[in-house]
């Protein structure tokens, strides 16, 4: 994995290019709006990790003009802003995720791997896994090509279990992605719905693994 860093900060430049190395993940780090690609149509970069707030601009303006012209590539806001606002506007302006410093590296590699991730498997309109087929833009899910009557939150329940089918997701992250501008989901709420969700499946498609989390079973 290979991530474009702007980042103005030296200490916090220097520190995340240590601990992404550790983690197995390349990187260049650039401090200024001015020296940012314009296009990434000929760069090996996986994924961009931003600052809003740089020496001769804004990270947010880059951002909207990236995403102006076409530029599909996982984009994470990483900033030390923490009202509301300033998150809503990232991710409006097409942000794929919004850190906040500072943040422990271990999540923020859970989150640059969730995107990536997210981002691959989004590229298909319909997601077949095995009996099951989902349609992320339409909310429509089937099973053996009848439509699920499922709420809201249970449909993104069934989303976030089936970007990974086979790998166990942990409650504290499903909690934290169902409310990304908010406090995570309570873990008794993501239980009552889940098990709305397993009733509505079958049993054997969603497998609960005890004070851990849950796992979507492709049959």
């Amino acid at each position: 994995m290979h991530l474009l860093i702007i980042e103005d900060d030296l200490d916090l430049g220097r520190a995340l290019q240590q601990a992404l190395k550790i983690e197995g993940i390349s990187t260049e780090w650039l401090r200024r709006c001015a020296d940012a690609p314009r296009s990434f149509h000929d760069t090996t970069f996986d994924c961009v990790l931003l600052d809003l707030t740089l020496p001769d601009g804004e990270g947010l303006e880059l951002l909207k003009r990236w995403r102006r012209t076409g530029v599909t590539l996982p984009i994470i806001v990483i900033t030390a802003r923490t009202a509301l606002e300033d998150r809503l506007n990232g991710l409006d302006g097409g942000a794929d995720d919004f850190v906040i410093k500072p943040f422990a590296t271990p999540e923020l590699v859970s989150r640059i791997r969730a995107v990536l991730r997210r981002t691959a498997q989004q590229a298909n309109d319909i997601w077949t896994l095995g009996r099951l087929e989902i349609e992320p833009r339409r909310y429509v899910a089937r099973l053996d090509g009848a439509v699920l009557e499922l709420s809201p939150r249970e449909f993104r329940l069934l989303l976030e279990l089936a970007r990974e089918p086979g790998v166990v997701v942990a409650k504290a992250q499903i909690a934290q992605r169902l409310e990304p501008l908010g406090n995570p989901l309570d873990f008794g709420a993501i239980e009552v719905h889940m098990s709305n969700l397993r009733r509505k499946l079958g049993a054997p498609l969603i497998h609960t693994v005890r004070g851990v989390g849950y796992m979507l079973q492709v049959v």
